[in-house]
């Protein structure tokens, strides 16, 4: 069987970030929900049990992914997963903010099948898009795509998430603007589109790799560290 492409199932349509979804979910999770550890929302999840029991493995690779707290800097939300991917999904969608603005934005889905998939090696199946605004210099850089591809990979291992059957693309773009639009700077973007199949069931390295995922992406120092400023006043 081909191997999949990340956002997508080999007989199934790309994914979005939301969407309709008729998909029993855990815990009785809901789509725009606050993620459980996040102090800054007042509002909590209903701990309802769905009306059809969900498989265990799904239900606590569910619990994993829910337990990790991210930094500060990284704002998680339980968002509907895309239909007809699997017959079980469950989605995440981040943002990822420095000095108050919006630096980059991801979105993490789970999948389970049962019956396993050969394009999986397995029945669980992680699926990503991550995408971030770059300096116009560093998309031209023709190692860029592997550095990215490397932001990945590394953040498993050192998150010790074991993993396999890993597929994906690293896409540069630089824009520019013309006619009425002439005249703003290029813009450069980078967008990262990953699956791979966690080995254990045990997910919170997963999710805690994916936020650091998300931290290079966006170019964030590493936790406990400031970032100095681009430019001194005065110099």
């Amino acid at each position: 069987m081909e191997r999949d492409i990340p956002g997508r199932t080999p007989s199934g349509p790309a994914a979005p970030r939301s969407g309709g979804n008729n998909h029993d979910t855990p815990d009785g999770l809901r789509a725009g929900a606050p993620w459980p550890h996040d102090r800054r929302q007042r509002h909590t999840l209903a701990n309802v049990s769905p009306s059809t029991a969900v498989p265990a493995v799904f239900a606590q690779a569910v619990r994993g992914l829910r337990a990790v707290r991210p930094r500060p800097e990284i704002i998680l939300e339980e968002v509907s997963p895309p239909a007809r991917l699997a017959p079980y999904a469950y989605a995440v969608f981040a943002t990822v903010q420095r000095d108050g603005a919006e630096v980059g934005s991801g979105r993490l889905i789970l999948l389970h099948d049962p019956a396993g998939h050969e394009a999986w090696e397995g029945t669980l199946r992680l699926v990503t898009y991550v995408t971030a605004e770059l300096d116009a210099e560093m998309a031209t850089d023709p190692l860029l795509p592997e550095v990215g591809w490397s932001w990945l990979t590394d953040a498993l291992d050192l998150s010790h998430a074991p993993y396999k059957a890993a597929a994906g693309t690293v896409t540069q773009t630089l824009s520019t603007r013309f006619g009425d639009l002439s005249g703003t700077p290029p813009t450069a973007d980078i967008e990262i589109r990953a699956s791979w199949t966690p080995v254990d069931r045990g997910l919170e390295p997963h999710l805690e790799a994916w936020c650091a995922l998300l931290a290079s992406t966006a170019g964030l120092p590493p936790p406990g560290v400031v970032a100095l400023p681009t430019r001194l006043v005065g110099h």
